[in-house]
């Protein structure tokens, strides 16, 4: 089975204009990701907006990011709040060649920790023995968690769950997983803002990221895992810092007037990242309904987040420039490639 470490990219699900699958362009972006070092790719998980793509789409994406992705590892997100759908994408993913599962935990039906080891996770381990299943914790976009005890007694009991993506933001949590899960179990970053810490701590030692910002940042995530990987701490956290800026627009929160007063406007992932890409001339296009458009004050967030790295670290964008053929300095800096991309 695979052994997870390293930095794995969770892949915008590219758009056209009437928001359908854009397949040519998923094909390029996971060429560029692969060109820039990356061990593998999600396929629709959170971030390539799963919960608007329907099943058909779903599978498809899942067969394409596969069949493009080569000899890199395919993670396929099969998780949904249905056990039965679950099952249903994760045999689809197996038939198509995929070995490597997400299951993130189910979203607003809301089982307990003890139901999401028993009535979800334990079905589809001891269905598919052999595709590896990687528990997705993310409380603060499902309402529930499975919790360390739980995982570590998934861990105990099957082969094939041996990792967990953790983006609980809990660092005790995280603590107590290693604890629970012992030296053979793997821990991958799901907050990018959080990967350096969770790498260095010697109570946690993850192994990794499975990433929004190398979506447009590979080359410099992947470098910070590896020698994060290779003891280097110093040289990791010089690209840490470098790309600070980036880990902070995964959601913009603003401050937005009403004529009813003011109100707070949260972009959540991907709709930033969405319109990051297409400011910088990258596969990208729309975001799938209801997600919509950025204000043009969290555009500007945004655009001063990405003009700080390009101006202080270009060669974190250099990658994109070379492999999209654009100029990053005209697009940075034109507002004409804004138009579109903000409510008016």
């Amino acid at each position: 089975m695979t052994t997870f470490s390293g930095c794995y990219t969770a892949l915008i699900t590219p758009m056209n204009r009437h928001r359908q699958v854009d397949y040519e362009g998923l094909q390029q972006l996971i060429d560029f990701q692969i060109k820039n070092g990356v061990k593998g790719i999600l396929a629709v998980g959170t971030t390539g907006e799963s919960p608007t793509l329907d099943w058909n789409e779903h599978n498809s994406v899942i067969e394409k990011t596969c069949e493009y992705a080569g000899k890199a590892v395919t993670i396929a997100g099969t998780g949904s709040n249905s056990t039965q759908e679950t099952i249903d994408a994760t045999a689809h993913a197996q038939n198509v060649g995929v070995r490597n599962v997400l299951l993130v935990d189910p979203y607003y039906n809301g089982p307990s920790s003890l139901e999401i080891r028993k009535e979800y996770i334990e079905p589809i381990a001891r269905r598919f023995t052999d595709v590896q299943i990687i528990p997705y914790v993310i409380p603060g976009r499902t309402g529930t968690q499975l919790l360390p005890q739980d995982l570590a007694t998934l861990h105990h009991q099957f082969p094939n769950v041996r990792c967990v993506k953790e983006a609980t933001g809990d660092l005790k949590n995280m603590e107590l997983t290693r604890q629970l899960c012992g030296q053979d179990f793997e821990i991958l970053s799901g907050d990018d803002d959080k990967t350096y810490t969770m790498m260095v701590s010697p109570d946690i030692r993850a192994s990794g990221v499975i990433s929004v910002v190398s979506n447009v940042a590979p080359a410099a995530v992947v470098d910070m895992v590896h020698y994060l990987l290779d003891g280097n701490e110093e040289v990791a956290s010089v690209i840490d810092q470098a790309l600070r800026q980036l880990f902070g627009i995964v959601t913009v929160k603003t401050q937005e007037q009403t004529p009813y007063g003011p109100v707070t406007c949260r972009a959540r992932n991907p709709l930033a990242y969405k319109t990051l890409m297409n400011v910088l001339g990258m596969p990208s296009g729309p975001c799938r309904q209801p997600l919509g458009k950025m204000t043009r004050t969290g555009l500007e967030v945004v655009l001063t987040s990405a003009r700080k790295v390009y101006e202080a670290n270009p060669q974190i964008f250099q990658p994109i420039a070379e492999f999209f053929d654009v100029d990053l300095n005209d697009r940075l800096y034109n507002d004409k490639y804004l138009e579109g991309l903000y409510y008016a």
